[in-house]
């Protein structure tokens, strides 16, 4: 089942708004809407060379994804506002089903085969969804039971979603001058 974004707290077919959390390396407070580090590095849900956006609909849950539940390092903490985004929600066993797969999916131990130089069943599963028009997925919190996240793979460019930071008072630096 794939859903478009909504003010609901889930996203539901056909309506347009979400709101995420990003909690994310301060450094980079600057740049928001950047998915150079999970570009740099590779995630869960991308492969290093894909710029992506991890966040999570909770605020507690991006809290706990950032920390990984070692040391609790600095962070800057980000409201964002996803618009039209085509999602597929692997929170839902039908889903997952549709697609052939199953919430093993969920423990993928991705790095683990990034390391050994093996595709992760993530990132092949990502390349099918991206064939199919999917700009991301919904899926369950591995640091936060109960928390769910999101990856973004497609935003901001012609067509796709639109992801805006909520920065009412322009508090954001524009450059990363402030950390020189």
């Amino acid at each position: 089942m794939w859903r478009r974004c909504a003010p609901a707290s889930m996203p539901e077919p056909g309506s347009g708004t979400l709101i995420l959390w990003r909690a994310y390396v301060p450094r980079w407070a600057h740049a928001p809407l950047s998915g150079d580090g999970a570009a740099r590095f590779g995630g869960r849900w991308n492969p290093v060379g894909a710029p992506t956006i991890y966040a999570a609909r909770e605020l507690s849950t991006a809290w706990a994804e950032y920390n990984q539940g070692f040391v609790q390092h600095p962070a800057l903490i980000a409201q964002l506002r996803l618009d039209e985004a085509r999602l597929a929600d692997l929170t839902e066993p039908a889903t997952l089903s549709r697609f052939g797969t199953d919430e093993a999916i969920h423990r993928c131990e991705w790095r683990a085969d990034l390391d050994a130089g093996r595709e992760p069943a993530t990132h092949a599963f990502r390349e099918k969804l991206l064939a199919q028009g999917f700009d991301g997925v919904v899926y369950p919190s591995f640091m936060s039971p109960g928390g769910t996240c999101v990856a973004l793979w497609r935003w901001n460019g012609e067509g796709q979603p639109t992801l805006t930071v909520t920065d009412p008072d322009g508090r954001l630096p524009k450059s990363p001058a402030s950390w020189l």
